[in-house]
């Protein structure tokens, strides 16, 4: 029996998220187009007939402008000193730049298994493929190179072995029905954020936050999960745009991840959502400390 954690890491949209949900088989980590989706290190278990892998999500890499992001770039980096193998996330479609360069050299020196996964290689040529593996082998030594496609499930199966083929022995961490470490009123947050993070753009996504105010369980498992909820942002100017003209805008924010939540309890639910002004809040430890945001700086 082998077992261990293994971490994805990389620049932010590289689609790690995509890939720990394609790898764990069930939706642990919200995934959006725009980058910086990830704000927390998010766990998610696989267990196969000869291995329990526990996968770690991570936030993107990236120069740090806040308080959060700070926050989240050093949840990413603390992963790397906790787990068996690191997983080098990156975006074949993007040209290799100073960020990747950072990323790569942060692992270069670990005394353990670094893999270098390719992803999105279905938005490429075939024959561009081969080229690209090449150049990237230059940038460092890698115990593996994988290209894969988390979206298509294109070589994940190749990359599923390769890590259980590099894990040490051992019996299982969890319980075979275990899934995630993040507790339900977490995940319905990110559900609702992604579904922010859909229907907005320009700075919304960036500086918009999701806040469970009340999560009442039903009586019952049949019964009504009622969440209520409020959107955090930083400007006054950002409250009317994300209400919408006549509430257009909140309606199909909440439709839509009523729709999802639904999915994910496997019961009905009543949604209730505010919009709320909060000043500068992605500088400040105490909200950053409720939305579980990485720690603070010693």
């Amino acid at each position: 029996m082998k077992n261990g954690f293994v971490s994805f890491i990389g620049r932010p949209n590289a689609g790690k998220s995509t890939l720990i949900n394609r790898l764990v088989g069930e939706k642990v980590a919200i995934v959006s187009d725009k980058p910086q989706t990830t704000r927390n290190r998010i766990l998610g278990v696989k267990n196969y007939p000869d291995a329990q892998v526990i996968f770690l999500d991570t936030p993107g890499i990236h120069r740090p402008l806040h308080r959060m992001n700070v926050r989240m770039v050093d949840a990413a980096r603390e992963t790397i000193s906790e787990v068996d193998i690191v997983g080098l996330v990156i975006d074949v479609n993007e040209k290799f730049g100073g960020g990747d360069r950072y990323v790569f050299d942060m692992v270069k020196d670990l005394h353990k298994p670094v893999f270098l996964i390719l992803n999105k290689i279905d938005l490429i040529k075939k024959p561009k493929l081969l080229p690209i593996m090449e150049e990237f082998s230059r940038q460092g030594t890698f115990a593996e190179i994988i290209p894969v496609s988390a979206g298509t499930g294109l070589n994940i199966d190749r990359l599923e072995r390769a890590i259980i083929d590099r894990l040490p022995e051992g019996p299982a961490l969890y319980p075979l029905d275990y899934l995630t470490d993040q507790p339900e009123r977490f995940m319905a947050s990110e559900i609702v954020r992604e579904k922010v993070l859909q229907f907005t753009h320009a700075e919304i996504p960036f500086s918009s936050a999701v806040v469970i105010d009340r999560f009442e369980e039903p009586a019952d498992p049949k019964g009504l999960l009622k969440l209520y909820c409020t959107i955090v942002v930083e400007r006054e100017s950002q409250k009317p745009i994300l209400i919408g003209k006549n509430g257009d805008m909140i309606k199909t924010i909440g439709t839509a991840a009523r729709e999802e939540l639904e999915k994910f309890f496997s019961t009905k639910v009543f949604l209730d959502l505010h919009v709320r002004v909060k000043s500068d809040w992605r500088e400040d430890d105490r909200t950053l400390q409720e939305l579980g945001v990485g720690r603070p700086r010693e």
